[in-house]
Parts: structure tokens; sequence; C-alpha cells
């Protein structure tokens, strides 16, 4: 390991919040700036010290994010700005390659993560190829080029779970417990929330009982022969599928001999990312792919995130890494927080890091896992100094 490698000096995000909810009027840099802010100003760091922002963005349509919420933050003019499109990959690749920065030599300060508005997303249209022909909406664009390698998003998790065995109760038990432990720790992560406005804290984690979860209608079914004779045994539940959400997440990185020079306390050290692709009619394993190239070994983990956009994607990730699900998502998930696509792996690396600085010991080791559309995985580990 780099005794040189980038080290972590900081983390925060704004609350989560449903689509249509507290953060609804506001655009992404308007969430992403005053978490940068508080960031910087928690760590007593100057605005001109940092070289670069990093911003993973998937709905914004354009223009540069990473760049207004810089501007937006009051960083100077001279801070670069680069935004990053993975679909829900976007925020925890935003982080490595803020890391890649500072390992490069390109940067020795770095903010790095991803804001998301789906509030504010922009109504979109396909222009037309002929004269005569209607723009034609539409709500997603294609992850794939080929039609059959592309399905909906809520299919492919039915299928996941029918070709994994993951039956509907399994899926709706793990959703009601990511509810369960994100009230339970709601007032532990009032520390690394920045409010904005009314929203201080995760709105969407409610209390949930089998029989009101089993009431929950069904939102796709398996089109594939399944291993049970039903296969509504497999469905996928609103439950167990992620909602769409607004927030924002970003970690301070530093070169250490930059964090030396600004008197700054390392907390974290970079052990490594990981980006890989997989099969993109089944993306919900590029998660686990992705982390089992850069583990290895998970006996020597102390906890581990994964975004849960779908309560089978967790557990599927569980089983292939034989991560105890104790360990896994500890104050709960996606699906008891909300979706905010490309800032959902950058929350889910400040919701480790909160946790591992409370309760793990130094030279602990912790897991931050994402997948996304199209196939792909993404995996970051770091080291509690």
């Amino acid at each position: 390991m780099r005794r040189d490698a980038p080290v972590l000096l900081g983390w925060a995000r704004s609350a989560v919040t449903p689509r249509g909810g507290a953060l609804a009027s506001l655009a992404a840099h308007e969430i992403g700036a005053p978490v940068v802010r508080a960031l910087l100003a928690r760590g007593g760091v100057e605005a001109a010290s940092v070289d670069a922002v990093v911003c993973g963005n998937a709905l914004g349509a354009g223009g540069n994010p990473a760049r207004m919420i810089a501007l937006a933050a009051g960083l100077p003019d001279g801070t670069a700005g680069f935004s990053v499109d993975t679909q829900c990959c976007s925020g925890l690749d935003a982080v490595a390659l803020g890391a890649g920065l500072i390992a490069s030599g390109q940067a020795r300060l770095v903010v790095a993560g991803g804001a998301e508005a789906w509030s504010r997303s922009p109504l979109r249209h396909h222009r037309p190829r002929h004269a005569g022909e209607a723009p034609v909406s539409y709500e997603r664009p294609a992850f794939a080029p080929d039609p059959a390698r592309d399905p909906d998003l809520l299919l492919a998790a039915a299928r996941y779970a029918a070709r994994r065995g993951i039956s509907r109760e399994a899926q709706d038990d793990f959703a009601r417990l990511s509810h369960e432990r994100a009230l339970a720790g709601r007032a532990q992560m009032a520390g690394e929330i920045v409010p904005i406005g009314e929203a201080d804290h995760d709105s969407y984690a409610r209390a949930l009982t089998p029989v009101r979860a089993a009431r929950m209608p069904v939102e796709a079914v398996t089109d594939e022969p399944a291993p049970a004779a039903d296969p509504g045994a497999h469905a996928v539940s609103r439950l167990a599928i992620a909602p769409q959400a607004d927030g924002a997440a970003f970690i301070l990185l530093a070169a250490p001999d930059a964090a030396a020079l600004l008197g700054a306390r390392p907390r974290f050290r970079w052990r490594g990312g990981v980006q890989v692709g997989t099969a993109p009619e089944m993306p919900m394993a590029g998660a686990a792919r992705a982390a089992a190239r850069l583990l290895g070994d998970s006996s020597a983990l102390w906890g581990a995130e994964v975004h849960e956009a779908f309560a089978v994607l967790a557990l599927a990730f569980a089983a292939d890494l034989g991560i105890a699900p104790a360990c896994l998502n500890r104050g709960g998930g996606g699906l008891a927080r909300g979706h905010p696509i490309g800032a959902s792996g950058a929350v889910s690396l400040v919701r480790l890091l909160a946790d591992m600085e409370r309760e793990a010991p130094p030279g602990s080791l912790g897991l931050a896992a994402i997948a996304a559309a199209g196939g792909l995985g993404s995996a970051v580990l770091v080291e509690k100094l």
C-alpha cells in the first residue's frame, strides 16, 4: 500500500428527500453548493485551496454541474470542474476520479461526490430526424444499443430475483429492515447532514409491519421460466424499489503533504477504486463484481455500504461477497432514503465514513459499492486512520 495515497479529510451530505419533497424547488447546484461550503468550513479549509470539484450527475442533461457547484459555493474562478455521468455510479466514480487526480499529481485538494435534482430534471425529447416529424418525449435514455439487451429496469430486477431464487418475501423483509435501521439511526446521522431549508433529515423512512409490506403492489414479475411454479414468488414489490429522490454528497480528498501543509487531520486513507462492466441486461450484478475485484478477501471488512436501488441487488451482493447482513448498510440504505441517481454512490460513501468514524477501530477497512443501468459497477475501499 502506498503511504502517499490520497487521504480523506472530511465528508458531508444533504438530506435525501423524495422527488417532489423538501428539495423539489432546487437545481442540482443549489443542493450541492451548501454541502460543499459546509464541508470546507467543517474542515477549516479555505476555498482557495481547492484545485478541483468532481461531481456526478445523471439527470442534468448537459451543462457542467461541477462548475456550477464550484462557483455557487464561492470557490475561486480558477477551480477546475469535472462532471461525470455513469448514471447510478456517477457519484462514487467522481470520488474515484478525484482520488486519481491527486494520485497522478494533477491536483492536491479535491472536492468530489454527486448532486442530483430529480424534481427539476428537464423534460426530454428526441429531436425529429425529418421535416414533419414530431419530437418524441422519453423518460430515460437507452442504456445499450441493442434493445433486446436494454430491458426496463424493474423487469430486469424481477428477472434477477428469479434467477437468484430470491423471493418477494425476502426482498420485502430486507426493505423493512432498511427502513427500521434508517429510523433508528436518524439522530446519529444528523452530524453528516447539511440542513437546506426544511430538509434536515432523510424523510422517506417509515415504520412498516409485515402486513403493510404484504399489501404493497407488485411492480414487476419475471417473464422468464422461474424456479418456482408461481413466477410471482420472486416478484418485485414497490417496497423493494428505492424511490426517486433529490440530494447531494461530497468528500474532501487531499494529497498527504497538502493535508499536512493545511494542518488538516487525515481521517481515512484511500485504498482503491474499481469500475467494471457486466451484462447490460442484468445490471444489478455490477456492484458485486466491482467489489470482488477490489476486495479479494471480505473477512477483513468492518462494514460495507451498497446502494439499494432494489432489495434484490443488496441481497445478492451480500451473498456473493459473503458479507454478514449485520455489516451491510448499518443505517439503512437507498430503499429507506431514496435514489438521487448521480449522488447515490457518494451518499453511500458518506454513510460508510460517518459510521466508521464513530464506531470502527483504527486500521479498519470499509467498502462502498453501487451498480448502474447499462451494466456498470463501481466500488471503493477506505482505511480508517
